[in-house]
Formats: structure tokens, C-alpha cells, sequence
């Protein structure tokens, strides 16, 4: 099934987890206060509040795209030409007429009986044996009509049984998905009431600017086979005209009927890091260099799915910042991307009709149709920014900035902060 798109503020909330950058230079040190030690944590919450607020509005989504399938169901059965309820017409229809024929065997074998009664008792032989034969033959002809009319009311019943069998089914359904629906919508306003009251709750810190030069696009298969991966293409494009001191970003992928983590791992590459790392919850990556006006930077992301993931449907989401030396930052802007999870063929027996995904695992180079064009193309091995406790992600951007390949001389740590009333 085709998923709707996320809500715009729901994708927004996906993908503004906040960009940490690290105050390398004591000039900036001076005019940018150190965040409080319990600020990694305070942010860590909230990024986790964010992706409970995506899921959440996710499978808010596919419960009213299960719902209007189960009130289609529901309506189609009273149609006419429903080939249930067509089956259940026919057979009533020829359980009547043969329950009609019934009778006229019936009324035909009572009219030669008593013809035969009542012949006188000198009939000739022909005439009583002509008599005789009419009542034999109305016999016959009534029992047969007799039995098929018992089949034929049988075959009624069970037609109308199976008609009557997917109506409750229908309407169980129907009920399961508005009240599934109803869950999911709960979900979704705890999960953002959740997320609201930790903004609120934030230390003061500066706000990143939004910046719709900052384009985001997510590509790629639009199915994959489990047991195999598929390769997407998140390209962030710089539309403006000024250039994006450096760009990092952050990706998630879930499958819509199980839990994110137990099915599908994602790994990503690009160009600068072409070497294909883990990419947990809480890591990040960068494209240790600069985007100029009107260039692209592509990031690989490889999604695997493993063999026991049932058939249904996956995402995958990705959203982007930029960090300029001066400390501006932008606000994250971020796309996704759906496809279809299906089973592998069994040993022997023809596929699908799928490959499932593009097949392409090998490392990627990450570079764009348009290419970036200048900036420091960093170290291969660089760019990893894993969260694996606090501050982390802050170390592992100022090892980017210590090999001069993020933000040169020196830079900041830049938080954005969620001011109330603001959307999430």
C-alpha cells in the first residue's frame, strides 16, 4: 500500500535533532559560554522524544490508510456485483425456482395418480397400464425435483453464510481500525506534549535560522527483498547563495509493523567517508566540507533488511543542518522516502517479481550529479558522529574541527533551541 506522506511539522520533528558543534578557539570561547554538563542529556531526551513523535505519526498514518481500506471493504460488500454477494443472489435465486419446479412435479405426480384412481373398473389393460406408466414417470420426476431442490437450498445457505461470514468480518475489521486509529492519534498528542514540555524546559541557547536554500531529497528502491539491503540517496542541495560551511546530518529506518531496531539495520558512506558505518539512533554524520551555492552533497544510506522481517512497509527518513564558521547555523531541514518489504522466494519456486532494492552494497562514494565544489574534502575515516554518551557527539565533531576539515580555525557549539509556541 501507498503510505501518506508525513505530516510537514511531523517530518520537521523527525528531523531537528539539534547540531552540535565544539568551541575549539578560545576567541569563541570567549563570547559562547560552555553548555551546563547536563545539557548533552537534556538534548539526548529530546532527540529521543523526536523520533517517538515520528513513529507515532507514522503509524498514525498507515491506521487511516487502514481504515478507509476497511471501510472500502465494507461498502464494496453492499454492492451488487460483489461476486459474495452475487453467489449468494444466484443461489437463492435457484433454490426459488427449483423449489417452484418441486411443486409442479409434486402437483403432476398427484394429477396421474388420481387419473389412475379413477378409471373404471373394465378399463381396458393398454389403458390402465398407460395410467400406470403417467404415475411412475410423475414419481421419478418428482423425486428428482425433490432432491435438487434440497441441494439447491443447501448450496443457498452456504452461499449466504459466506456472504454473511465476510460481512462480520468486514465490519470486526472496520471497528479494529477505527480503534487503532483512535490509539494512534493518543499517541501522536502524548508524543507531542512530551516534546513540547521538554523545550520548554531547555537552558537558553541560541536559534538556528531557517533557511529554505537548504533542499533535502531521499531516493531510492522502491522495494527490497528481505535478507537483501537497498541503497537510498540523500542529497542535500545548497539553493541559495552562500555556502554551507558544512553540513551534518542524521538518518532513521523502520519497518511500519514491527519495532525499528529488531529488523532493519542502516549503514551509511559518501564521498569524504566511503567506508559504510553503523548508523544507530544516536549517531550523526558529516560531509567534512564545504557546499557552494548551486552544489549538491550526496550521502549513502544503505538499509538492510534482514530475512524474518514480515511483508509489508518500510522508511527511511533523513534530515540536515549546516554549520558555518561564524556559528550561524540553519534550521535541520529533512525528506523520507517509503518502500515495500517483501519475502523471499522460497528454494525452487519462481520469485516475486522483485529483487529487492538496488543490490548495490558495495562502499559508496556519495558523490552528486552536481558535485560539491570546494571545501575541505576531509578524512576517509572521519565523519562518524556517534552519540555514545554524553558529549559524544560534540567530541566526535571537534575531532572533525581538530583535522581542519569542519569549520577550519575553530567553532562552536550551536544548539538549537525550540522557543515556546514554536512548532515541533
Amino acid at each position: 500500500m501507498k503510505i501518506r506522506r508525513i505530516l510537514a511539522t511531523a517530518v520537521a520533528a523527525a528531523v531537528t535533532t539539534p547540531v552540535v558543534l565544539l568551541s575549539a578557539a578560545p576567541a569563541f570561547a570567549d563570547t559562547k559560554p560552555a553548555a551546563p554538563a547536563q545539557t548533552q542529556d537534556q538534548n539526548q531526551s529530546i532527540e529521543d522524544l523526536r523520533r517517538a513523535l515520528t513513529k507515532a505519526q507514522a503509524a498514525y498514518d498507515a491506521a487511516v490508510v487502514a481504515e478507509a481500506k476497511a471501510v472500502e471493504a465494507v461498502e464494496a460488500l453492499d454492492k451488487a456485483d460483489h461476486p459474495l454477494k452475487k453467489a449468494a443472489a444466484d443461489a437463492k435465486k435457484a433454490s426459488e425456482d427449483a423449489a417452484a419446479a418441486k411443486v409442479a412435479a409434486d402437483t403432476k405426480l398427484a394429477d396421474a395418480q388420481k387419473a389412475l384412481a379413477e378409471l373404471p373398473a373394465d378399463a381396458a389393460p393398454e389403458k390402465k397400464a398407460e395410467a400406470e406408466k403417467a404415475v411412475a414417470d410423475a414419481q421419478t420426476a418428482a423425486d428428482t425435483a425433490k432432491a435438487t431442490a434440497e441441494t439447491k437450498a443447501t448450496e443457498a445457505q452456504t452461499a449466504q453464510k459466506a456472504y454473511d461470514d465476510a460481512s462480520v468480518a468486514a465490519f470486526t475489521a472496520l471497528a479494529t481500525a477505527q480503534k487503532t486509529k483512535k490509539e494512534a492519534a493518543a499517541a501522536v498528542d502524548a508524543a507531542k506534549k512530551a516534546l513540547d514540555e521538554a523545550l520548554e524546559e531547555q537552558p537558553g541557547e541560541d536559534e538556528c535560522k531557517v533557511d529554505e536554500s537548504l533542499v533535502t531529497s531521499v531516493t531510492g528502491p522502491k522495494k527490497i527483498t528481505a535478507g537483501t539491503s537497498g541503497v537510498f540517496t540523500f542529497k542535500v542541495t545548497n539553493k541559495g547563495t552562500k555556502e554551507f560551511g558544512n553540513v551534518v546530518g542524521w538518518a532513521d529506518a523502520f519497518d511500519l509493523s514491527e519495532d525499528s531496531g529488531k529488523h532493519i539495520k542502516l549503514s551509511w558512506s559518501s564521498v569524504t567517508s566511503p567506508k559504510w558505518q553503523a548508523l544507530g539512533e544516536d549517531d550523526y554524520f558529516s560531509s567534512l566540507s564545504a557546499v557552494k551555492p548551486g552544489k549538491s552533497f550526496d550521502f549513502k544510506l544503505k538499509v538492510t533488511v534482514d530475512a524474518k522481517t514480515p511483508a509489508g512497509d518500510g522508511f527511511v527518513f533523513g534530515g540536515a543542518a549546516y554549520v558555518n564558521k561564524d556559528g550561524s547555523c540553519s534550521e535541520p531541514n529533512g525528506s523520507d522516502a517509503e518502500f515495500g518489504i517483501v519475502k523471499a522466494a522460497k528454494p525452487g519456486k519462481p520469485g516475486t517479481g522483485s529483487t529487492g532494492g538496488n543490490g548495490n552494497t558495495s562502499q559508496q562514494g556519495g558523490q552528486s550529479t552536481t558535485p560539491v565544489n570546494g571545501g575541505t574534502t576531509g578524512s576517509t575515516t572521519g565523519g562518524n558522529l556517534a552519540n555514545t554518551g554524553a558529549g559524544s557527539a560534540t567530541t566526535s565533531i571537534a575531532l572533525a574541527a581538530g583535522a581542519a576539515v569542519v569549520l577550519g580555525a575553530g567553532a562552536m557549539v550551536v544548539v538549537r533551541r525550540r522557543k515556546a509556541g514554536a512548532d515541533a
